[in-house]
């Protein structure tokens, strides 16, 4: 590790050590979104030193995002979201290398989109694509991380395939879909838990949030989680021969 580098990480190494830190380096991150949850977990992957970041979305900033969406500012509005992403995150750190797709995530393109990450992010606002994501991951065999927002309220959750219950095990239906209110902080709280999953599982450290569903509920300024499990007639998991 060179100087300048474990200058920048000296406050995260003593957590992740050097050989985490080396393999945050060496990852590949795809995020899905560059939205609520896709803007807080983009910016603090890029801090805390990913090799290389996908991000896909295919939108263009509106006034209504910016309560949330922090990496978008007042002069991007009507810009491509992936533009204005790239261009603030090479300025919070120049060594991470930036790859934006200006594409929906759809039946034909999620695997092509995901590539050879070595997992995914998952930050989108709708289980449609959710679900593609979900099964990305477990024909690929990488890594899940779930999170979702309403209100003052979030969800996270930590997919390995072949090992915890997947996104489907979990909801086997599509949840109800919608415009839904929501406000910056949900987002922030949310995003940091995933981020903070993905750090750990790079550099192999703490106890992911695997087989549980974290809930944060910032009206009561309260966290809880439920247990999951496998489903062993789950269609994602059963059509990718992992159950």
């Amino acid at each position: 590790m060179t100087r300048a580098r474990s200058e920048r990480y000296n406050r995260q190494i003593p957590l992740l050590g050097e050989d985490g830190q080396e393999r945050i380096r060496d990852a590949n991150v795809f995020i899905a979104g560059a939205g609520g949850l896709g803007s807080p977990s983009a910016i603090y992957l890029a801090a805390a030193g990913i090799g290389k970041m996908v991000i896909a979305d295919f939108d263009r900033v509106n006034v209504s995002n910016l309560n949330r969406q922090i990496l978008h500012w007042s002069d991007d509005v009507l810009r491509m979201k992936i533009d204005s992403t790239r261009e603030k995150l090479v300025k919070i750190n120049p060594d991470v290398e930036i790859e934006v797709i200006a594409e929906k995530i759809d039946e034909d393109n999620a695997s092509e989109l995901v590539g050879d990450s070595d997992l995914i992010v998952d930050a989108m606002d709708n289980f449609h694509a959710r679900y593609l994501l979900n099964k990305v991951a477990i024909v690929r065999n990488i890594p899940l991380f779930h999170g979702a927002v309403h209100g003052f309220v979030g969800q996270v959750t930590t997919v390995i395939p072949g090992e915890t219950a997947c996104l489907r095990c979990i909801f086997p239906n599509d949840p109800p879909e919608g415009v839904f209110p929501i406000i910056g902080a949900t987002c922030g709280v949310v995003a940091s838990i995933q981020v903070t999953e993905v750090l750990k599982y790079i550099s192999s450290t703490g106890t992911l949030a695997t087989n549980r569903l974290l809930f944060w509920d910032g009206a009561a300024t309260t966290m809880s989680e439920i247990p999951v499990e496998r489903d062993p007639e789950c269609l994602d998991c059963k059509g990718a021969g992992v159950n």
